[in-house]
């Protein structure tokens, strides 16, 4: 039998970990604890006190607000681009959404009360955070935009494109009816939606597993809001 090759882990593939300078890369990331991320993990409530701040390498977090009648919606998501707890270093503590892993893999987490301390420090953390917490507002507001004007399709187009950008591989697995939670829409709207794009030949999706075959194709038929988001996340991660 084949020897199996080991899975590698490093927390260079969150970006944000990625890009603090070697002094300070090597002291947060003594501290970190490398997690699993399985799917649909719930990683804080709405209103929860938040104990930790995490940093998904391979996994994707999605942040739902859920309202009174049980009804959610997506309002941004975190993969290996960023962090979830935000409010550990805005001075909230808490947050009104619900964070759940949406896509499996893997992560680190770092203990509130040392984020605290690195971000107090008004170094290179403090000022990647920041910037961090701009593009995430960014996202945020942009979503609100895509869904209040533009189509499904586009909707749907967008929501790939930005998955598709924080995994390793075109495919990855996720029924219609996630898809659906997700963006908040009935799931009869993703299974036509999903059909026309797969028509189209722009990607294919069997038993809940999506491939994507056109990347350029499915970047034509997203809306703006996509290159929007892009955009200014690789803008602010990217300075020095």
């Amino acid at each position: 039998m084949a020897a199996t090759t080991p899975v590698q882990h490093s927390p260079r593939q969150n970006r944000l970990l990625s890009a603090l300078p070697a002094e300070v890369y090597e002291r947060v990331t003594s501290r970190l604890e490398h997690i699993s991320m399985p799917p649909g993990e719930v990683i804080h409530e709405c209103g929860g006190h938040l104990s930790h701040a995490w940093f998904p390498a391979t996994a994707i977090v999605s942040l739902h607000y859920v309202m009174e009648n049980g009804a959610s919606a997506e309002i941004a998501s975190v993969g290996n681009e960023g962090m979830v707890g935000v409010a550990l270093f805005m001075g909230g503590g808490t947050i009104p959404c619900r964070a759940f892993v949406c896509a499996g893999g893997h992560g680190y987490r770092l203990k509130a009360q040392w984020l605290a301390e690195e971000f107090n420090r008004s170094g290179p953390m403090m000022h990647l955070l920041l910037r961090y917490a701009q593009a995430l507002l960014t996202q945020v507001s942009q979503t609100a935009v895509c869904n209040r004007h533009h189509s499904m399709e586009q909707q749907l187009c967008r929501w790939l494109l930005l998955t598709l950008d924080r995994l390793p591989s075109q495919e990855f697995a996720m029924t219609q009816e996630s898809i659906a939670g997700l963006l908040g829409v009935r799931r009869e709207g993703i299974t036509e939606t999903a059909g026309n794009l797969q028509r189209a030949g722009l990607i294919n999706y069997h038993r809940g597993h999506i491939t994507i075959l056109d990347r350029a194709g499915l970047e034509a038929h997203a809306c703006e809001c996509y290159q929007v988001v892009k955009k200014e996340f690789g803008r602010l991660l990217n300075q020095a």
